[in-house]
């Protein structure tokens, strides 16, 4: 077995560690024995869909942002719907996770029209909401989830998205409605930086079973050996809860 990863612009959506998600996903797959394939697509390369099993998307700035909109207008859009629909699994984080949005909206009243994959927008503010967060995920294995968020911008979910969790210490999508992240399909959503999947393992492999089971119709059935990342994950939640 194997699996695809292309990773979406990874020169201009990489805060704060976002491709440690990446090496998550890799070396989880590898110590599984699946061989686990990197595609880098950046600026002016064409998306395939039909050949990722995932994409991952991580977090930029707004001026990041600007620069790969234009780059993301016509085709790429058109395909990264496409396999949205098809059920390809996605992560996308922070800015990643705004960018597959309908637009966001600076709090000065600028509006950048995004890809209209998922039904959310975000809304800028003045005030930025930072800090380490966790928040539980009780439709995924009753996970507790810990990541640190750094954001301006306020998402506020459709009725066709749910999201990816409740928040229990934080801010989360807006700091308003106690939700965090987006689930829509196979798509995974989050504001947690740090990197994601590194510290909370079991939802690395959520997302891996959930590629897996699309492309082959099998589920992981190896437990790892994930003592240090448990460690990692409880410390943090025991420093916050």
């Amino acid at each position: 077995m194997e699996l695809n990863i292309c990773h979406l612009y990874p020169d201009l959506l990489n805060l704060y560690g976002d491709g440690g998600n990446i090496i998550a996903m890799k070396k989880r797959l590898e110590w599984r024995n699946i061989e686990c394939h990197i595609h880098n697509v950046t600026l002016h390369d064409s998306f395939e869909q039909d050949k990722y099993d995932i994409v991952f998307i991580g977090g930029g700035q707004d001026f990041e942002q600007e620069v790969i909109l234009k780059d993301l207008k016509g085709d790429k859009t058109k395909r990264l719907k496409e396999a949205v629909e098809s059920n390809v699994c996605f992560l996308g984080i922070c800015g990643g996770y705004q960018l597959l949005g309908n637009y966001y909206q600076t709090w000065d009243h600028h509006q950048f029209d995004f890809i209209g994959a998922l039904d959310l927008y975000t809304i800028g503010d003045k005030k930025r909401m930072i800090g380490d967060f966790v928040f539980s995920c009780p439709d995924i294995l009753n996970l507790d989830v810990v990541g640190f968020e750094n954001h301006s911008g306020k998402t506020f979910l459709g009725n066709s998205v749910r999201p990816l969790g409740t928040i229990k210490k934080g801010y989360g999508n807006n700091g308003q409605d106690q939700t965090e992240g987006a689930r829509y399909k196979n798509v995974f959503c989050s504001y947690s930086h740090g990197s994601l999947l590194p510290k909370n393992p079991k939802l690395c492999d959520v997302i891996l079973d959930t590629a897996l089971y699309r492309k082959y119709r099998v589920n992981i059935n190896e437990a790892l050996h994930d003592e240090y990342e448990n460690e990692a994950n409880q410390f943090i939640l025991n420093r916050l809860l």
